[in-house]
């Protein structure tokens, strides 16, 4: 019995040392694929983070010009030849395309001036008064008008203020005899609230 098993415990010893090293050398190839395979992988997801992303290209758009906006008419002072005198008046200027509201009682004296748009025919220079108005009426070219203010007439035709009631303040036609002079309906309403009936009008030139 003693000599079989140490036969048997010599031969198992010979197996293992005979199956040792080629266990181990695999087992070490295998570890050193594996790590291989871990640092190729993490160089890869390196690479990935690393890489700069694609920058979006800037679109540059010119900046639009804004339209430039036609400056309005500024209303010129009160002329010194109307501004003396203690009347409450209306005074109109046919060169100048404009009218002034003055009451001698007010400080200052000017209440309102704005710009207006003559008829096709001007009424003579000099002193009028406020004949007659009409909250609303038919103009010679054919618009709606509204606080219509009248203060002379010759040959036929009627010289006053008016505003259209779409707000228009066109130029008056030449070939149709008119004498009405147009504002803004904001200014007729101020003139119809200063001109009442007997209201002087002083027209110059």
């Amino acid at each position: 019995m003693g000599r079989s098993w140490d036969g048997h415990s010599r031969r198992r010893e010979r197996m293992v040392a005979k199956t040792g090293p080629a266990v181990t050398v695999a087992a070490l190839t295998l570890a050193a694929l594996a790590l291989v395979t871990v640092l190729a992988v993490q160089a890869e997801g390196t690479a990935r983070t690393a890489a700069p992303a694609p920058q979006a290209t800037a679109t540059v758009t010119a900046p639009t010009p804004s339209p430039t906006a036609s400056p309005s008419p500024t209303p010129q002072p009160l002329p010194s030849a109307a501004a003396v005198g203690s009347t409450r008046r209306v005074v109109y200027s046919i060169g100048a395309k404009q009218v002034w509201l003055v009451d001698p009682k007010k400080d200052p004296q000017v209440v309102a001036a704005f710009l207006v748009e003559p008829g096709s025919v001007n009424p003579a220079p000099g002193s009028y008064t406020v004949s007659s108005r009409s909250a609303a009426a038919r103009g010679t070219d054919g618009r709606a008008v509204e606080h219509v203010v009248r203060f002379g007439e010759h040959g036929g035709t009627v010289f006053g203020f008016s505003a259209a009631v779409d707000g228009s303040t066109p130029a008056a036609d030449p070939n149709t005899r008119t004498g009405g002079i147009r504002s803004t309906r904001e200014d007729g309403q101020a003139l119809w609230d200063f001109a009442g009936i007997g209201t002087r009008v002083l027209v110059l030139p």
